[in-house]
């Protein structure tokens, strides 16, 4: 009985006599490319007038996308100076949509053009180094063909709804980090750092009672018990007609209470607390989320975007997440009725640390 091979029966003598050789008795030839199977647009010309007129309206719904998030962020939120929640809501989805339908338009035109419009013809070729003036001009034959492929030249409509969509698309970002950087309201070149004065000041100063948000409700130290945490705001916010959501996004705290001998406290800020009641910017200094979540037990602060955890006991330093600077603290006192004031502002940046904080 014989023993089994790749050729069926063989012997182990003619195993080893066509070892040498099993590459050639046993490969596949070259099947080659497979034949071109030509497209609808390829044979008809009112389908590849068709095609040429899709892609031209989905670059025309990019412009599009691009003009409507030009009329959210330079329109909308200019009407009245109105802060209204319905005013945010309409421009946030101006800018959301917008946004969308700029980059969905050129991505999805690119794609359906390359798909309906260029040859797509499958080729093979050797690949070898550009040396000599004649492979140079191969080199740029072969661009040359890339061009006249994809037919940017004999299709107008095409090429300029492109160019358009093109140059607008960058624009709304163009837009959005220019507006950081507040330079020209300041003639202290120190201050050149992207705005970073509108987050060094808020409406916290000396004296301004620390009030519950939303209620406006003053608060004494009585009212904060051990283990509690309390969102607040300073006094006067909620009378503001103008500006108001701004300035409680730079000024809003968590206030604490915890026994004072659990916290290590820096030295210059032994008088920033009152019996254990410690306030703390509500803004995290990763990208700038809302802090509400606090865990009693560990004294942990912890941003709900990304996870970043802060220690309270260290004067809420990061100890995980992304974050990468402590919560700025608010110093704060008793004035003579027993409500809970600010001693002043804060005494660095709020917010995310990507502004220069020197």
């Amino acid at each position: 009985m014989g023993e089994q091979g790749y050729g069926g029966t063989q012997r182990p003598s003619d195993a080893l006599e066509h070892a040498g050789d099993r590459t050639s008795r046993y490969a596949i030839d070259n099947p080659g490319l497979p034949p071109h199977r030509p497209r609808l647009a390829d044979e008809d010309p009112k389908a590849a007038k068709r095609a040429e007129r899709q892609v031209s309206v989905l670059f025309l719904i990019s412009i599009v996308g691009t003009l409507l998030f030009f009329i959210g962020y330079f329109g909308v939120g200019q009407i009245g100076n109105n802060e209204g929640f319905d005013v945010i809501h309409l421009q946030n989805v101006l800018l959301g949509v917008g946004t969308a339908l700029a980059m969905f338009g050129i991505g999805i035109g690119i794609v359906h053009w390359a798909k309906t419009l260029m040859p797509d013809h499958e080729m093979a070729e050797d690949r070898h180094e550009i040396r000599t003036e004649a492979d140079r001009q191969v080199a740029a034959g072969m661009v040359q063909d890339i061009i006249d492929e994809s037919q940017i030249k004999r299709r107008p409509l095409l090429r300029n709804t492109m160019i358009g969509a093109m140059l607008l698309a960058p624009l709304p970002f163009i837009a959005v980090f220019r507006d950081l950087d507040d330079t020209d309201n300041f003639s202290d070149k120190e201050t050149e750092n992207f705005g970073v004065e509108r987050f060094r000041h808020t409406m916290w100063a000396e004296g301004v009672r620390l009030v519950r948000d939303p209620t406006g409700a003053p608060i004494k130290a009585s009212d904060v018990t051990l283990g509690s945490a309390v969102h607040v705001i300073p006094e006067g916010l909620n009378e503001l007609h103008e500006g108001k959501l701004n300035e409680k996004a730079k000024a809003v705290v968590l206030l604490m209470r915890l026994d004072p001998a659990k916290v290590n406290i820096s030295p210059g800020r032994e008088n920033w607390n009152v019996d254990g009641i410690f306030a703390y910017s509500k803004v995290c200094t990763h990208v700038g989320c809302p802090i509400a979540l606090y865990e009693q037990h560990t004294h942990h602060l912890l941003c709900p975007c990304h996870q970043s955890t802060f220690d309270l006991t260290q004067e809420c330093k990061v100890i995980f997440g992304p974050a990468s600077h402590a919560l700025p603290q608010l110093p704060i006192a008793v004035n003579d009725e027993g409500f809970l004031v600010a001693q002043s502002d804060f005494h660095e940046p709020v917010g995310p640390v990507y502004w220069e904080r020197g």
